[in-house]
Formats: structure tokens, C-alpha cells, sequence
């Protein structure tokens, strides 16, 4: 029965989310301009929750998140010409640094973020 605790605690930790709870930025260049945002993410298991704000689009609040190991995925709804989109990110952790690809539902956009752990 030892032996079992221990190798459940050792495949617990070993299959953990990457922690990215934090504030990191990144820049992405779009068609409409240089794009700036700011991620405040908080890790709970493998649930992601935060909020984010760009120079365009303002706040919104991260939901549908999930963080899988070093793999993410979440949802924001930004506000384009008085319309809700969602965008739909999934990405990469590989240390202090997130690659990230952003699809923004009903177009057929999509965007590349690297973002940086900011503190």
C-alpha cells in the first residue's frame, strides 16, 4: 500500500499543469496594427481563469481555460465595430515564455503571440 501512495504522488506531480499563474505580455502584428496585450493568469489544477487587456480591444475576462501539462487553451470575447467575437487561444508553455495562436470565430484570422512572463 506504501509503495502505491508513492507512485500515485510521483504521477501526480510528473502529469502537473505547468505553473503560469502571473502577468506576461506579448505583442502581435495584425492587419490593422501592432497589437499589445497583457495576461493575468491564475492556475487552480488544471483550471485557467484571469483576465487580459490590449491597447485595441480593452479588458475581457479569460474563460473556457484549461491548462494541460505545458498545453493551454482559453477564451476571450473582444469587441469588434460594436460586435462580440470570441477568440480562441491554445498554446505552448516552454518556461518563462507562452507561443500562442489566436482564431477569431466567423473570420478566418489568425494570430501568433510569444508572450514573456512579466512578473
Amino acid at each position: 500500500m506504501k509503495w502505491l501512495l508513492m507512485l500515485m504522488a510521483a504521477f501526480a506531480i510528473t502529469a502537473s499543469a505547468a505553473d503560469i499563474t502571473g502577468t506576461w505580455k506579448g505583442t502581435a502584428e495584425t492587419a490593422v496594427g501592432k497589437l499589445e496585450r497583457t495576461f493575468v493568469f491564475k492556475v487552480d489544477g488544471a483550471k485557467l481563469t484571469g483576465e487580459t487587456t490590449s491597447n485595441m480591444f480593452g479588458k475581457s475576462t479569460i474563460t473556457d481555460g484549461k491548462i494541460d501539462g505545458d498545453n493551454l487553451s482559453f477564451v476571450i470575447t473582444i469587441n469588434v465595430q460594436g460586435n462580440d467575437m470570441k477568440a480562441n487561444y491554445k498554446g505552448k508553455v516552454a518556461g518563462d515564455e507562452i507561443k500562442l495562436t489566436v482564431e477569431i470565430e466567423g473570420t478566418d484570422q489568425t494570430v501568433e503571440y510569444t508572450v514573456k512572463r512579466a512578473s
